[in-house]
């Protein structure tokens, strides 16, 4: 009896706040009311009477015209502006010889902030009102005003602590959506940098906007990422990591489809190549589309030095990448399966080093993996004053009490820490969490069937890898499908004089970056400045 009345009273309770909520829904929908009490007692109950909403009524100065109240929410608006724009320029106002309506002298006249405009329903007041714009309302109109006042503390602008250069600007992406852009348009100076804004989540109502340079990107892109994110059915959007799991091509795999980054520099040239950039605010990091793998072994200062150097550094980072998928998988093969490939002196001292361990060359490798992901995993989530001292100290204790204990032995401590190292060099952190769950399966696979496990691990990964795609652009491009105009630009990088194309999967119409003739050339020939001097040297004589 006692259960039943208790779940009686709770669906009487589930009702009741169903009921109110249908109230709440009925009355954004509806129009404005006029009296300037009801507005206030709507607003006060839709926002919970929250004490960060703060409803500031006003009159005017002659005291004749009908009451007003600014309505602003503390912490993402400006104050000052409210203070010196709104509040000062409505109490100062005079109406005693104006005949026409008090809202239309305010919306021409008297807010003198740049942007101003009409709200006639509640859903776009709570809308503006949640945004950080003040609502300015009049006693007797249907109507509210909304001004700009967007603003509240914001972090300044600071170096990227993800994406570290030596040779570069140093300035990054912060939390403020508008300042995000603002960083954009000062490297792109061109009308044709669009821009394009909606609000994705039905509870959080976040600014999503989407950036690209009309006639330079494809329009089938543009639109496609367009539709993508107005399809997007989701409460929250949190950080842009939530839109990137919403629009991939290819949503069961380890490798990243999108690009993201928190460095101005790199999402300009991008977007000079045709790219479109997803800016979301709260986040740093600006979604780039589409993308392509060799993208991730990319650095932005290859594009601020020599050509040779860039592509020696690329070189570098594929090795990278390939060491750390199979060094610890080469190393089972070796040992468990393929000892003949190891000169003679050298198995000598792996099997002396190995006779004292008691697992198979797997099981130590995967004993000292993980060790190592957890020591990282620890790492990162401590404070940074012991973050790094405890993987450091970390590792070096447990490398050398687990050799001591003949848990493992040297050489797969060696092999480990050169995966690990390798691992960190490697430029996007989205390919190497990638390479890191992938190197687990090259160590299965040979340890079954040593290096044909490799092999066949190595093709089922490139298959895999041919099959992606990002915003319907081949993840291979421009290797396969091989596009031999663009290949100046991928693992290796020609000067910039010869990269006269963009990539012609990705740009539109406008696919010339560079001049004829632009090649740098002396202005005369060494022959002639040697001639040149030995005349000047006879005519001395």
């Amino acid at each position: 009896m006692t259960m039943s009345l208790f779940s009686l009273s709770k669906k009487v309770k589930k009702l009741k706040l169903q009921k109110k909520h249908t109230q709440y829904s009925e009355k954004s929908s509806k129009a404005i009311p006029s009296s300037l009490q009801d507005q206030i007692h709507y607003i006060k109950e839709k926002t919970g009477n929250s004490i960060d909403v703060v409803i500031r009524k006003l009159q005017l100065s002659d005291g004749n015209g009908p009451d007003t109240a600014v309505v602003f929410v503390e912490g993402i608006s400006d104050s000052k502006a409210i203070n010196d724009f709104l509040i000062e320029s409505i109490m100062n106002n005079s109406t005693v010889h104006n005949s026409r309506p008090i809202f239309e002298i305010l919306f021409e006249k008297v807010v003198a902030l740049g942007d101003v405009k009409e709200i006639t329903d509640w859903d776009n007041l709570y809308l503006s009102l949640m945004s950080g714009e003040s609502i300015i309302l009049v006693d007797g109109t249907q109507k509210a005003l909304s001004a700009s006042t967007r603003g509240g503390e914001q972090r300044s602008i600071e170096e990227p602590g993800s994406q570290v250069t030596v040779r570069g600007p140093r300035d990054g992406f912060t939390e403020s959506i508008r300042t995000n852009t603002a960083l954009i348009r000062r490297r792109i100076q061109n009308p044709n940098l669009w821009l394009e804004n909606m609000k994705i989540g039905s509870v959080t109502k976040t600014d999503v906007s989407i950036m690209y340079i009309k006639g330079i990107a494809k329009d089938e892109i543009v639109e496609e990422v367009r539709n993508r994110l107005k399809r997007i059915e989701i409460d929250s959007i949190l950080e842009s990591g939530y839109i990137e799991q919403l629009i991939e091509d290819q949503g069961f795999t380890t490798f990243p489809t999108l690009y993201h980054t928190e460095r101005p520099d790199m999402v300009a040239g991008n977007l000079l190549e045709g790219r479109v950039a997803i800016i979301v605010n709260g986040t740093p990091f600006v979604l780039i589309a589409p993308a392509v793998f060799i993208q991730f072994f990319q650095s932005v200062e290859d594009y601020y030095g020599r050509a040779d150097i860039a592509t020696a550094l690329r070189f570098l980072r594929i090795l990278i990448f390939l060491i750390s998928i199979i060094a610890p998988a080469t190393y089972i093969a070796i040992t468990t399966f393929h000892q003949e490939m190891i000169p003679t002196q050298l198995l000598v001292a792996i099997a002396a080093q190995r006779e004292a361990v008691p697992f198979p060359a797997l099981v130590e490798a995967l004993i000292m993996e993980v060790a190592f992901e957890i020591l990282r995993e620890a790492g990162i989530r401590m404070p940074r004053a012991v973050g790094s001292a405890i993987s450091i100290v970390g590792a070096l204790v447990i490398g050398q009490a687990a050799v001591q204990a003949g848990i493992v032995s040297p050489a797969m401590v060696i092999v480990v820490a050169i995966t690990a190292i390798a691992n960190f060099a490697t430029p996007a952190f989205a390919v190497a969490i990638s390479a890191r769950l992938i190197r687990f399966g090259f160590m299965f696979a040979a340890a079954t069937f040593g290096f044909y496990g490799i092999i066949l691990g190595v093709i089922v990964l490139a298959v895999h890898l041919c099959s992606l795609r990002s915003f319907g652009v081949p993840y291979l491009t421009p290797m396969a499908p091989l596009i031999l105009a663009n290949i100046g630009d991928s693992i290796i990088r020609l000067p910039l004089w010869a990269q006269k194309k963009r990539p012609k999967p990705i740009s539109g119409d406008n696919e010339n970056r560079v001049g004829d003739d632009q090649k740098p050339t002396p202005p005369e020939s060494r022959g002639m400045v040697n001639s040149v001097v030995e005349k000047g040297d006879q005519d001395e004589q």
